[in-house]
């Protein structure tokens, strides 16, 4: 791990865990990830990572960087492999997140990396007291109406009306797509993982669902929304 982390140009959030999880072939390591072990272990892709690209999904080339992420174990490492990894953008939707270590890895990269524009965007209002108190502590962490950078670094908006809900988080470098559960229909354990492309399509599709959203980005809106008293 430490040798990974000797040859990234910037720090790589590379965790035992993570690590443990690709060396059993839980989940499949990303593209950024495959380029640093390269150069670690200097072989190329195809000879270090032929036990894990048996499983790509059909219809895409091997490496594609589109992969299938189940149980839940390997959904919540990739989850937080998209936090990590988010350098310039960090887009989230849905109201029902309730993962306090995924929720907290969140505030952590925003409070270590002040220059990361972060978008939260709500189909309707937080459904459980843990995502209510996540996005106080947003609104404690940052203030909207700074410009870090000269650019609004923290915006929440919540999407009123029937839309339907989305799950996903992205970056500028990958992203995790919630979808309907590979085990049945309550657990919340499978996810489809995108590459830098079509990462990149997701944060704009959060962005524009943002334009569209009514704003909730101080302690007293959310409070409003979520129907606790001021």
């Amino acid at each position: 791990m430490a040798a990974i982390d000797e040859v990234s140009e910037e720090p790589t959030g590379l965790t035992p865990s993570l690590l443990s999880a690709w060396e059993r072939l839980k989940i499949r390591t990303s593209a950024r990830y495959r380029k640093l072990c390269c150069k670690v272990y200097k072989l190329p892709a195809e000879v270090l990572f032929a036990d894990q690209d048996g499983g790509d999904l059909p219809g895409f080339p091997p490496g594609a960087g589109l992969r299938l992420v189940h149980p839940y174990p390997a959904l919540f490492a990739a989850m937080i492999e998209v936090v990590q990894g988010a350098r310039q953008a960090l887009v989230i939707t849905g109201s029902r997140s309730r993962e306090s270590a995924y929720l907290d890895s969140i505030v952590r990269a925003l409070a270590d990396r002040p220059t990361l524009v972060h978008h939260r965007v709500l189909y309707g209002p937080p459904r459980n007291r843990v995502l209510t108190d996540h996005l106080l502590a947003l609104t404690r962490l940052r203030d909207p109406s700074e410009r870090t950078g000269g650019v609004k670094t923290l915006h929440i908006g919540v999407v009123e009306g029937d839309q339907p809900e989305r799950f996903f988080v992205a970056s500028e470098r990958e992203a995790v797509i919630v979808v309907p559960s590979l085990s049945g229909v309550d657990p919340f354990d499978t996810g489809i993982v995108l590459g830098e492309d079509d990462a990149g399509r997701l944060v704009q599709h959060a962005r524009e669902a943002y334009a569209g959203s009514r704003r909730v980005e101080t302690a007293a809106t959310v409070r409003r929304l979520a129907g606790l008293d001021d």
